[in-house]
């Protein structure tokens, strides 16, 4: 199985080239190690922990930063099955964050305190989906384009 932990050059350059200026959604599609995977000499490579449970930690650790730019959870959910997709794709959580705009998210991700935190993100996830949105103006109970 192809793993996706961090973004390439080619998506984050992509990424950037984007309009930064109006809010976006990040759609997050999460499944984890059984165990975390510290790199060697990080203080937590020799205590054991989940996946989750490193993620979790990277929640605690990254949340107030995430908080401090204007992010907010919009929307979570637990996987329960494809419908239209591989069959071999599965979550162990997704959820939609919203951010006032891209220059919060790029703010958040090149945050020192963040870059500390993200590596229990890195040692948590086995592989993932993180995939960017524009807000759409109509909403209601029809489909549309």
């Amino acid at each position: 199985m192809q793993t996706f932990v961090d973004p390439s050059p080619e998506n984050f350059a992509h990424f950037k080239s984007l309009d930064r200026d109006t809010p976006i959604l990040m759609l997050n599609q999460l499944l984890f190690k059984a165990v975390a995977a510290y790199p060697e000499g990080h203080m937590l490579a020799d205590k054991p922990m989940s996946g989750a449970e490193a993620y979790a930690l990277y929640g605690e650790t990254s949340g107030p930063i995430f908080q401090r730019v204007g992010g907010t959870i919009v929307w979570r959910g637990h996987f329960q099955g494809v419908v239209i997709g591989p069959n071999d794709e599965k979550w162990d959580t997704v959820f939609i964050a919203r951010y006032p705009n891209a220059h919060a998210f790029l703010e958040m991700v090149t945050d020192p305190d963040y870059q500390l935190a993200v590596v229990n993100r890195q040692a948590a996830v086995q592989t993932s989906r993180l995939i960017r949105f524009a807000e759409h103006k109509s909403t209601g109970d029809v489909f549309s384009g």
